[in-house]
């Protein structure tokens, strides 16, 4: 069954995901979050699978199954047949003939998760923490529940999405989504860094323009592992034509909010003191991650049942 029908089988793509998915995963995560429980009994196995490094998705997954009661199978690139050469294909071949139900996975190459969920033979569920410069479902999902725990709406909110965009699958995800739900979006950055697709969701705009109209403004990561070391990066330039500073943090609107899906660069897409000033739900950005994570696993595995 796949993601378009209300039963999940993975979580791969925004795009893949109903409007009424969406919001049953936000509003499942908020239960979570205000002390629901569902801890599992019966045996479930999982694995985590990052061939990028991770901080926050990679820990966060292991903390929702923790919560969650799930049973984890250790997986470590450097140790493992991939160290040989295997392909991921076959990794995921020999996980789902071991028993593992569901496969957590970030990975360098966009779409890699098309051949493991379109195969007869792998019977585990894929679960995308990441791929290359594709997709990020759990990132746009907490981004999302933050942005309705403020809100508590989406129709109408005016946000700007600022930084690296063409690196950015935080970016992509979340203008999919943030689109389909009636916000109006901005985008801003180097022009360097954004191609036409961004202009099919919303409009470009400097920083400046907008800083004073934006209930959230969704700060990007500059992705220093996915440029060239060539390219003559200077993080001061960067920071004063691109950048949060001071000057315009105080141009904001009174209710709006600050995002950022981290790590933080600081100093360059948001001075250091600004990290977790009033405005600035980075830090709540994090703790969300774990319980829209237990609801995107406890989606999945309900909907393994229901197949």
């Amino acid at each position: 069954m796949s993601t378009n029908q209300q039963a999940l089988q993975h979580v791969v793509s925004m795009e893949e995901l109903t409007i009424e998915q969406v919001t049953k995963l936000i509003k499942r995560g908020i239960e979570f979050k205000n002390g629901e429980q569902a801890h599992y009994q019966e045996q479930h196995i999982i694995s985590n699978l990052f061939f990028e490094n991770s901080t926050r998705t990679h820990k966060s997954f292991e903390v929702a199954e923790l919560k969650l009661g799930l049973d984890m199978v250790d997986f470590d690139t450097k140790t493992s047949s991939v160290s040989k050469g295997e392909t991921l294909y076959d990794t995921i071949l020999t996980m789902s003939a071991l028993g593992v139900e569901v496969c957590v996975i970030r990975h360098w190459e966009e779409d890699y998760y098309r051949p493991l969920i379109e195969s007869e033979g792998i019977t585990t569920s894929i679960v995308n923490g990441g791929d290359g410069s594709g997709q990020h479902p759990s990132q746009s999902l907490l981004d999302l529940m933050t942005i309705y725990e403020e809100f508590g709406k989406f129709e109408g909110l005016k946000i700007a999405i600022a930084g690296d965009l063409n690196h950015s699958r935080v970016a992509r995800s979340n203008m999919s989504i943030l689109k389909r739900l009636g916000a109006e979006l901005y985008f801003a950055g180097p022009e360097e860094w954004r191609s036409d697709e961004f202009a099919s969701y919303g409009k470009f705009v400097t920083l400046d323009e907008v800083v004073e109209q934006v209930d959230v403004l969704m700060l990007l990561r500059v992705q220093h592992e996915r440029h060239n070391a060539e390219t003559g990066f200077l993080a001061e330039k960067y920071h004063k034509e691109h950048g949060l500073d001071q000057e315009r943090y105080n141009r904001l609107q009174e209710h709006a909010i600050i995002m950022h899906p981290a790590p933080v660069n600081r100093g360059v897409e948001i001075a250091d003191e600004l990290v977790e000033s009033e405005k600035s739900r980075i830090v709540k950005q994090m703790a969300n991650g774990v319980f829209v994570r237990m609801a995107i696993l406890e989606a999945v595995l309900a909907g393994r049942q229901a197949k």
